[in-house]
């Protein structure tokens, strides 16, 4: 909803968002480093600036974007047109991904360090365009029913193969771009999608193919990257040079860090001049939207001025999170980078990495909705909070160890193949319903938030370790806080297998299971006992009898008799009543010692005979017309002492 009180909820979640990052820095920054950062007042304001941004951002997402998306995929979804499905899921994979904030300051960054061979424009459409060759990927599973993990295997193979022929110097940025993609454009429309089409589509099962797509938008991005990238740096001849100075690969010194921390001037015609581009990035998500919507499915927009209210939040959240994590986020890692690696212990540096991977995880909106819905459409097998505890622990490990991988100089490729065998290895192992979340998990860890704090953090390393170079070392703490929550969650899977945990309805069927057991097991001594009219002989068997009453005036008694004795009654119990209709009972306390005016006759009979005996008596009594009365059945056990023929046995 459009309004004030949405807004102060989402800006009241921006910065709950921001507050677990601002006490892990406050922590370190005095108590570690026993420092204040002389840009103290810059980094505050742009957090408080990415928070103002992301609030407008989330508003015009929720009033604009999302609403008419999700409508979308629910039509096509309905549509059963597989062609314009996956039309429109690359559509949606392209232009959430080009809007993706994270990925415009990755993007600008690698572009700044690499010597004029990469151009961010170009990077950001490899990148769109590989995510929506990977929507297109994973909804064709969803419509054909295959299992996930035979694609994912499939895509860790061709990365794998594709790293032995990359430069070194894009390898940890291809698989940081992985992790990119996903993030607070992207999940919400590509899971609902997802869901939605598994929900649809006959034969599927939400649990096991509904998740999966953000896996897929994680790992072609690492692919067509690094294509891109022999391709610019073995290929394509350098035409320009983009500040080489900046981070120098080696003898770089404190001063030149203050260089680069900075803040530029934020001036009305930058201001103007990022309103534009943003506009421009928000722009492809219209078009695509209009396009399905008015074109293709021919449905006018419910809300139009709320959605186009919607999307110039957008625009503004968009610009104004971008001005804050230039002036924040990026300083603000960069600096506690530079401050702990002239600390003696690179302990404090795994530390703090650890403790800022946990706790941006754990606040993390995308993972808090994927998870409640994993535990939704789980039937509760899969409990919220713990998924989402394995998850941070996963981000916090692979952080801490893509911070020692930098500090120590390791290579890259070593560690991500590794980490790959071992989730290879556990797909085979951990329960189905798991492996889709496990593989989604990696994606939506990695946030507005947590990416430019974790980018900064690794090249501000990179930049103050001797030896190293930013942009081969630099990059990759995005890929490794992708990969961890994926071995994590599976292991969580892994261990509920173990204990047992079933889902309600699984409990709900033991339950009926063992309950039948027991009515079965005690059958014997709960047999229906009838004497043999005429004779002295009693005979228990398994019948089950109901208690049919008729409640008809005293006037129509025998009527009642007749047709129940008709439609196969044999005896009846009668007994008087006094009933009171509606507007009776506004005023009952002078008709409670009434005389009874009413009959209720009682014919327990074997339940087989209900249906017949209360349609005669309904029928021929006209009680659901004109006619006066009431009659309802209920069940009966442990009957003794009835009397029938023995005909009726």
């Amino acid at each position: 909803m459009l309004n004030f009180a949405s807004f102060l909820t989402l800006l009241k979640e921006s910065f709950r968002d921001l507050l677990p990052i601002v006490l892990v820095v406050l922590f370190f920054q005095l108590a570690i480093i026993q420092t204040i950062p002389e840009n103290w007042f810059s980094v505050a304001t742009g957090l408080f600036i990415v928070g103002i941004g992301l609030a407008i951002f989330l508003m015009g997402l929720e009033v604009g974007i999302f609403p008419v998306g999700e409508g979308l995929a629910s039509d096509f979804a309905h549509k059963g047109s597989t062609f314009w499905i996956i039309l429109f899921s690359f559509m949606i994979g392209f232009g959430t991904t080009v809007a993706e904030p994270a990925l415009v300051v990755i993007a600008q960054k690698a572009a700044s360090i690499s010597d004029g061979r990469i151009d961010a424009f170009t990077l950001r459409m490899v990148v769109a365009f590989s995510v929506g060759f990977a929507i297109v990927i994973g909804v064709w599973r969803i419509i054909k029913g295959h299992p996930i993990h035979y694609y994912i295997i499939s895509g860790y193979i061709l990365v794998i193969a594709a790293t032995a022929f990359s430069p070194h110097a894009i390898v940890g940025l291809a698989f940081d771009l992985g992790g990119v993609t996903t993030s607070t454009v992207t999940v919400p429309l590509v899971a609902a999608l997802g869901i939605g089409l598994a929900s649809t589509i006959k034969g599927r099962n939400p649990v096991l193919d509904g998740f999966g797509l953000i896996a897929f938008a994680s790992l072609t991005p690492m692919i067509f990257v690094q294509f891109y990238g022999i391709y610019v740096y073995e290929i394509a001849e350098v035409t320009t040079t983009v500040a080489p100075a900046l981070f120098e690969a080696t003898q770089i010194s404190a001063p030149v860090i203050e260089a680069v921390v900075v803040e530029e001037s934020v001036t009305f015609l930058s201001i103007l001049k990022g309103l534009l581009g943003v506009l421009g990035d928000v722009v492809p998500i219209l078009a695509v939207i209009l396009f399905f919507q008015y074109v293709i499915l021919k449905k006018r927009i419910e809300n139009l001025k709320e959605v186009l209210i919607g999307f110039g939040l957008v625009v503004l959240g968009l610009d104004a999170f971008i001005i804050g994590l230039e002036m924040g986020l990026f300083p603000l890692g960069e600096t506690m980078a530079a401050a702990l690696t002239q600390n003696d212990s690179n302990t404090i540096i795994y530390t703090f990495a650890f403790a800022i991977g946990f706790s941006t995880t754990m606040a993390e909106p995308s993972l808090t909705a994927i998870a409640k819905k994993a535990k939704e459409i789980s039937d509760g097998k899969i409990n919220d909070f713990v998924l989402r505890i394995f998850v941070a622990f996963g981000v916090a490990f692979g952080i801490a160890l893509g911070a020692f991988r930098i500090v120590d100089g390791g290579n890259i490729v070593y560690y991500i193949m590794v980490g790959y065998m071992f989730v290879i290895a556990l797909t085979f192992i951990a329960p189905k319903y798991i492996i889709a979340i496990a593989y989604d998990s990696g994606g939506v860890t990695t946030s507005t938030v947590t990416v430019p704090l974790v980018a900064a953090l690794g090249l501000g390393l990179a930049t103050n370790i001797e030896g190293r170079d930013p942009l081969i070392d630099g990059f990759g703490l995005i890929a490794f806080a992708s990969l961890f929550p994926m071995l994590t969650v599976m292991l969580y899977g892994v261990i509920t297998e173990k204990m047992g945990i079933k889902g309600a309805h699984e409990l709900e069927a033991i339950h009926q299971d063992e309950l039948l057991h027991a009515l079965e097991s005690a059958n014997d001594m709960n047999l229906s006992t009838v004497v043999v009219e005429g004779t002295d002989k009693r005979h228990s068997y398994q019948v089950q009898f109901s208690a049919v009453h008729v409640i008809v005036p005293h006037d129509r008694e025998d009527e009642a008799l007749l047709a129940a004795k008709d439609a196969g009654a044999k005896g009846v119990t009668i007994m008087t009543a006094h009933g009171m209709g509606l507007g009776q009972m506004e005023n009952f306390y002078n008709r409670l010692h009434s005389e009874a005016t009413d009959a209720n006759l009682m014919f327990i009979t074997p339940t087989k005979n209900v249906d017949a005996i209360i349609r005669k008596v309904m029928n021929d009594l006209d009680i659901t017309g004109d006619g006066s009365g009431i009659a309802y059945s209920h069940p009966i056990s442990h009957l003794k002492g009835l009397r029938l023929n023995m005909s009726d046995l």
